[in-house]
């Protein structure tokens, strides 16, 4: 099986991720210590895959974007995320990564795409549907895409906490245009994540993931001069994986266009204690 069907209707905002991890906007902490990254004049494409270790059709979705979007690449062209979702649950397996709240994600995707129904594995490059991700070189659209000036402007800092990673966030959107609808978000992500599969559809399988999205925080709305600001705190998982990263990225919310996405690897300067 490789569809699941959900019909929608209309066009919605992007959801406002807070249940997925304890934690909402905290006070301010000192930033002195904490490791930084600022996004360049040039766009930087977003990738989703949306995946589930219940789906048989997922693992080469998962190999592809594990083979396009090596963990220990260096000055990478765009960013991936991986949004494990739940309704393969039920047939057997459940995968531990997959939360409602990126199925929701996918829903508000297929609807600012205007399509009838979601599936797995589906791929989004910069917000819309690639269903050529098979055959075509997400390298060659990542690198036309990267060629083209960034929409917006964003910044990260990260500081240790206790079992969590506090959070910085800034964007500024330059073109009044771009500005209704747009919001900021932030993901905690994690790869090398190993699941040896029971049951279901990928049952006696082992599977590695990779830019597994733990957590998302998200939207802040960019206000009417541009900017926008978060402040979150976004606890670690207590099963760790490798090369955890932090993404920042602004996205339309009605028409799911990326405008500008930030990457920032938690290095061990500033990774906290688990």
């Amino acid at each position: 099986m490789t569809f699941h069907r959900a019909v929608s209707t209309g066009l919605s905002v992007w959801p406002v991720v807070a249940a997925i991890a304890a934690g909402a906007i905290v006070a301010a902490p000192a930033w002195a210590d904490s490791c930084s990254a600022k996004s360049g004049p040039q766009r930087v494409p977003l990738v989703e895959l949306y995946t589930s270790e219940g789906c048989d059709s997922c693992p080469p979705a998962d190999r592809w974007l594990s083979s396009n979007f090596p963990v220990d690449a260096t000055g990478a062209k765009s960013i991936a995320l991986a949004f494990h979702v739940d309704y393969w649950d039920r047939l057997g397996w459940k995968d531990r990564f997959a939360s409602p709240a990126w199925t929701e994600r996918q829903h508000a995707a297929s609807r600012a795409n205007r399509a009838s129904f979601v599936y797995t594995p589906q791929v989004l490059f910069q917000g819309k549907d690639f269903p050529e991700w098979r055959g075509q070189s997400v390298n060659a659209r990542a690198a036309a895409a990267a060629a083209m000036p960034a929409r917006a402007s964003v910044a990260l800092d990260a500081e240790a906490r206790p079992g969590a990673i506090a959070v910085k966030a800034s964007a500024h959107v330059p073109a009044s245009g771009d500005r209704k609808g747009s919001a900021l978000y932030v993901a905690l992500a994690d790869s090398r994540l190993v699941s040896d599969v029971k049951a279901g559809e990928n049952a006696g399988v082992r599977l590695t993931h990779d830019h597994v999205v733990r957590a998302l925080r998200g939207g802040f709305t960019v206000n009417g001069n541009g900017d926008a600001d978060a402040i979150v705190t976004l606890p670690l998982p207590s099963e760790a994986g490798e090369a955890t990263t932090l993404v920042a990225f602004v996205q339309n919310a009605q028409t799911g266009d990326v405008l500008q996405a930030l990457e920032l690897r938690v290095a061990a300067a500033c990774a906290p204690p688990r």
